[in-house]
């Protein structure tokens, strides 16, 4: 049977229902044909503050039943994502332009997504704590009430569903508003597989919207926790916004990640990863390796070998054909990569592979002889290109991968991992992977950036995720009421 039907929720957001918004419909289209997929709501302010007061009275239930009713509630939404894993991963490919391997991948890491958090409602909700006084002492963890979640196109699905399924099994209600541009596989199909699960009306809503949208749902009053992932840009906005109303925000944003090539590694193998870590999904993953910091004895070497790799990859409609790159999201996203790689050009760059496209088909793209000040060094590009900058001690590739705002991923390619280690620890990064690219998730693991990268790991991970979606309660208790001289 199948998981989705256009007919159903076409034109429509969820708010424990496939329901008609206030702010009217808006087209799904595929990047890769322009062809329409789908027609879906577009939800505005009046619909946000509707699904926050619903969600406020539906969470007080859901967080009052048994961790064994919610974490049945999300081993059933893994085992339906197993299910219709074929149709999930033909909208991320159509919708968000998905490679047939990057689609299965992020498809699994929602059934893994789920059922870690399953396992996430039955962990211990707080500690006995030692008192002076003849009583009970303890902190426990409660839910936060309504949590909002703001996802992008990405990685749509599980950039959603890391905060979704987390929140959802510890007791609070939901609010998504996915990017309008993949709200299918990042908004619908959540949508429908927690209904089939058997999640209480009202404790998800899922709400398609612009900049409208998003700015009610960090301004609403019963929404107390917000989730971000997206733009540096737009998430200053974000969390100047949510200091304004005293609630907690987490801000997953940009990168511009460092691979670390020292001069005894094996250069095909650290080829292969880092073109992997720098076109693997168009470029367009925070994570993405954006600049390849490379020992000068190895440089030339490592960048033909990176150059060679670029130019066999092929690039096309990924429905269609067996392409290791799609399209990327859109027209503007396109010219925002190319006027990056000509201005790098104009800078003193040499283009060794790609710099072309057709429509919104992107060639990879390799640049070398570049420096500090070349664009698309210094600037996250969000697309298929890899500039590869020479150093020649370690204290320069120091210096050269802590340069810059961000601090999300870091990957260090050595012939001995102690080495590499050591010199991982002189750099900050949220991520650090040694003897691999900078391009890595995993539901057990925790992940966040620092600097401009984000407020640290809020997602992943039991700590983390139990730190992002509950509040720590004081409770004391005792047989007696307390005297007092008063």
């Amino acid at each position: 049977m199948s998981l989705l039907d256009p007919a159903e929720f076409g034109g429509r957001v969820f708010t424990g229902e496939w329901s008609t918004p206030r702010g009217g419909a808006t087209s799904v289209t595929s990047p890769a044909t322009g062809e329409e997929l789908a027609r879906i709501g577009f939800a505005d302010a009046e619909d946000v503050a509707a699904s926050a007061a619903r969600a406020a009275d539906a969470q007080r239930a859901w967080a009052a039943a048994s961790f064994e009713e919610r974490a049945a509630v999300l081993r059933r939404a893994g085992a339906l994502f197993e299910e219709h894993t074929g149709q999930v991963a033909g909208w991320l490919v159509g919708e968000a332009g998905s490679a047939q391997g990057k689609a299965a991948f992020e498809t699994h890491l929602a059934v893994t997504e789920a059922y870690e958090s399953a396992a996430l409602a039955s962990q211990p909700a707080g500690e006995v704590l030692r008192t002076a006084k003849p009583r009970l002492s303890m902190s426990r963890r409660v839910p936060a009430g309504v949590v909002g979640v703001i996802s992008p196109f990405n990685f749509p699905l599980i950039l959603a569903m890391r905060s979704v399924a987390p929140a959802l099994a510890l007791g609070n209600a939901v609010v998504l508003k996915p990017d309008p541009r993949t709200a299918v596989c990042g908004g619908a199909v959540i949508a429908e597989v927690f209904r089939r699960a058997g999640l209480p009306e009202g404790v998800l809503h899922v709400l398609p919207g612009g900049a409208e949208a998003g700015e009610r749902l960090v301004a609403d009053p019963r929404v107390r926790v917000v989730s971000f992932t997206g733009s540096t840009a737009a998430g200053r906005r974000v969390g100047e916004a949510a200091g304004r109303h005293l609630k907690r925000v987490h801000l997953e944003l940009g990168g511009n990640s460092p691979l670390v090539v020292l001069g005894d590694a094996d250069v095909g193998a650290a080829a292969s990863a880092g073109a992997w870590g720098a076109f693997l999904h168009q470029g367009q993953i925070c994570m993405t390796t954006g600049r390849h910091i490379v020992h000068s004895s190895i440089a030339e070497e490592y960048t033909a070998l990176l150059a060679a790799k670029a130019d066999a990859l092929a690039v096309g409609d990924p429905a269609q054909d067996p392409a290791a790159l799609g399209p990327l999201i859109d027209a503007g996203q396109r010219d925002r990569v190319h006027g990056l790689v000509a201005r790098s050009v104009e800078a003193g760059a040499r283009l060794r592979a790609g710099g072309v496209h057709d429509g919104l088909f992107y060639r990879p793209t390799v640049l070398d002889r570049v420096g500090p000040d070349v664009p698309a060094y210094g600037e996250e590009v969000f697309g298929p290109v890899a500039p590869v900058i020479a150093f020649d001690t370690e204290e320069e590739a120091v210096e050269l991968a802590s340069a810059g705002e961000y601090g999300l991923s870091l990957g260090v390619l050595t012939g001995n991992p102690m080495r590499g280690m050591e010199l991982a620890e002189r750099i900050p990064a949220g991520l650090v992977h040694i003897n691999d690219q900078t391009v890595d998730d995993e539901a057990t693991a925790p992940f966040g950036g620092v600097g401009a990268s984000g407020t640290g790991s809020r997602f992943g991970g039991t700590a983390a995720n139990v730190e992002a979606f509950t509040e720590t309660q004081w409770v004391t208790m005792q047989t007696d009421i307390q005297r007092y001289p008063f």
